[in-house]
């Protein structure tokens, strides 16, 4: 229990942090589908938030050889941080949602508005985990793992719009922090005629929006913002007058800003036409189409934005009767000459293609109007019909990338995951199928999870049809080669039991196929315990002890051996009596077996002097040292290794 007035309020802000953190958590299914990202995020954060509360509760947020004092301040500094991020990411799904229920009067504007307060809570969130010390709250293995995913994710989408705002960032972070200081108030002291650079200048207006924008996110007024866009002006002007010393001594005339890049006259003075602009993005489009209400977007943003599930237009609202999206070539031919007339580099393409990851280009080919017409069908009031689409984009799919990329872009995915919940099984089984082959596609994950595909496939994986349910494992597997993808499905109430059901009862092909998908969740170390908890063992042990499944014997082994790096899966390996079983395998098993036998042997054993004795009462000897002759590489340096524990026991 905390001990002292000043523990007793860090407890209390813990739990307040937790509540905001389960708040957000569960505010998934109301926010706008682009926002989903990041709910999910907050929500994985739970774990750490839980544990932090838990280590104030016992020690009163003291580290052992930390001043009370000073433990105190660090777990305070650290959820008060913690804290203004969450708010930040509340304020912002907040005003999402404002935003997508029609009250912005602008929503060009609003839309790039959006996108640089997403891009800056998402900076701060994983500035905050950043600084978190995992050896002062005691934070387990398991959740420190789930964290650095979690900052991992973090850093992508902070990063997958550019960097040029990340150091601007940073300066009105640190300025947020302080806006009732008195170090604050004192450099607002100057006026601003004083600063050299106008204050009718394009770099001030620029920055003051963006100050605003992010003074919103964090809760300040217009006038705390009016002052920060001061503060960095006035540094601005100190840096400008730097660069350009250093310059004239090194005899060059252009400079970069530590805050923002000063564009040369020419630049400056060019304006994009209106029409050559991307109502979302505001940038001149490389590739303009046109949306079923006759407005035109560069291609890459509208996709991004039907692929988060919206279906009504950006400018208009307009609801969109359809999602194809039609090349507007008059238009790019006239932005091409626009830039050939002006001298500036001509925008290239990056539609109708993809950028290989040797850097060439790959041009996408398909039968678009077919893919419309059957991702149309999938909808259709009759179900003899969505069968038969879903059959047909189930082959597709599986002939070739192009037809992953076309298929999703057709918004085949959120259609399929609805048919997974159909009574007909055969229409299941298309659908599930037609997922796992979108899945191979790597950018189609990330669709099909944000399509909430998870709990309607563990659905099938229960009650469909066994090659539905073979295939459902095999989606499943595919779906948690992506990090983030295991903490999710792996969360996902039943995803683990209904797999380790199919491990159990399944066909030969089905067993495998869910032995596959367990081996990858349980990579995450969180899953281990779940899995181990779901009687994971219990099928194991089947296969080990049936020699008519020895084909399973290797995929057996590897689960084994990354359950066993988890304490409750060690424990409950030795108490399932599996010891025995991987001694005979010593003995007579190919060369992979042994090697995996040996190294599950050593990993039970180490720190284990009770399971070493065991294993030297059952004359684990002989087959080791047998293996320490003639076994592989890794089975020889195992198989030492436990001879040395055994001879430390003098068993030897």
């Amino acid at each position: 229990m905390a001990s002292t007035p000043e523990a007793a309020d860090a407890a209390d802000a813990a739990e307040a942090v937790l509540r905001l953190a389960r708040e957000l958590a569960a505010m998934g299914d109301a926010v706008a589908a682009e926002s989903v990202r990041l709910v999910r995020k907050v929500s994985l954060l739970i774990h750490l938030l839980e544990e932090i509360r838990g280590f104030i509760a016992r020690s009163g947020g003291q580290s052992p050889g930390v001043s009370t004092s000073l433990a105190v301040n660090s777990s305070w500094s650290c959820l008060a941080d913690m804290a203004l991020a969450l708010e930040a990411v509340r304020r912002f799904l907040l005003i999402g949602g404002r935003q997508n229920a029609g009250e912005s009067s602008n929503a060009d504007s609003a839309a790039k508005n959006l996108a640089i307060q997403y891009q800056y809570v998402t900076w701060q969130l994983e500035k905050v985990l950043g600084d978190i010390s995992y050896e002062h709250f005691e934070i387990s293995d398991e959740v420190q793992e789930e964290v650095e995913l979690v900052r991992a994710q973090l850093r992508r989408e902070t990063t997958k719009d550019g960097v040029a705002n990340l150091n601007i960032f940073q300066e009105i972070y640190s300025l947020l922090s302080h806006t009732h200081s008195e170090e604050f108030k004192r450099q607002c002291s100057f006026k601003l005629e004083e600063l050299q650079v106008e204050s009718t200048s394009i770099v001030f207006h620029e920055l003051r929006d963006i100050v605003t924008l992010l003074a919103e996110v964090n809760g300040k007024s217009n006038c705390d913002a009016e002052r920060m866009t001061l503060i960095l002006m006035d540094r601005l002007k100190k840096t400008i007058h730097t660069d350009i010393s250093k310059n004239k001594k090194a005899g060059t005339g252009s400079s970069k800003l530590g805050i923002c890049a000063v564009e040369d006259e020419k630049r400056d003075s060019l304006v994009i036409p209106e029409d050559f602009r991307c109502p979302i993005s505001l940038e001149l489009m490389k590739d303009p189409v046109i949306v079923s209400t006759g407005q035109t977007y560069e291609r890459s943003f509208i996709q991004r934005w039907i692929d988060c599930g919206n279906r009504t237009c950006p400018k208009t609202q307009q609801k969109l009767q359809n999602l194809t999206l039609t090349p507007n070539y008059v238009l790019r031919s006239l932005i091409i000459q626009w830039c050939e007339t002006n001298r500036i580099e001509q925008p290239h393409r990056s539609n109708g293609g993809r950028v290989r990851s040797d850097g060439t280009f790959h041009e996408i080919t398909g039968d678009k109007s077919l893919i419309n017409s059957l991702v149309s069908k999938l909808t259709s009031r009759s179900t003899e019909e969505q069968r038969s689409a879903a059959a047909e984009i189930r082959l597709l799919a599986k002939r070739s990338t192009d037809n992953r990329i076309l298929i999703a872009e057709a918004g085949a995915i959120p259609a399929l995951v609805s048919l997974l919940w159909l009574d007909d099984q055969k229409t299941q089984e298309h659908a599930v199928t037609s997922l796992l082959n979108l899945s191979i596609y790597d950018h189609n994950k990330e669709l099909i999870m944000l399509a909430g595909a998870i709990a309607p496939i563990i659905q099938v994986l229960r009650s469909g049809s066994m090659e539905a349910r073979e295939n459902a494992a095999a989606t499943i597997f595919s779906l948690s080669l992506i990090d983030e993808n295991k903490i999710t499905i792996g969360g996902t109430s039943g995803a683990i039991e209904a797999l380790v059901e199919l491990l159990e009862i399944g066909s030969p092909r089905g067993k495998k196929d869910a032995a596959t998908a367990l081996f990858n969740l349980c990579i995450y170390q969180g899953n281990k315990s779940r899995a181990v908890r779901a009687g994971i063992l219990r099928p194991l042990i089947k296969i080990l002890k049936d020699s008519l499944t020895c084909g399973m014997l290797d995929e057996v082994l590897t689960i084994l051996s990354v359950l066993v790096s988890h304490q409750e899966g060690k424990v409950a390996i030795a108490k399932a009596n599996t010891i025995p079983l991987l001694i005979d395998l010593l003995r007579t098993g190919q060369p992979r077996i042994r090697e995996n036998a040996a190294a599950i042997l050593l990993a039970l054993c180490k720190k284990d002097s009770e399971n070493l004795a065991y294993i030297g009462r059952l004359g684990a000897v002989i087959p080791l040292t047998e293996v320490a002759k003639t076994g592989t590489e890794r089975a020889k340096r195992k198989a030492n290794s436990l001879l040395e524990h055994l001879k430390k026991l003098q068993i030897l």
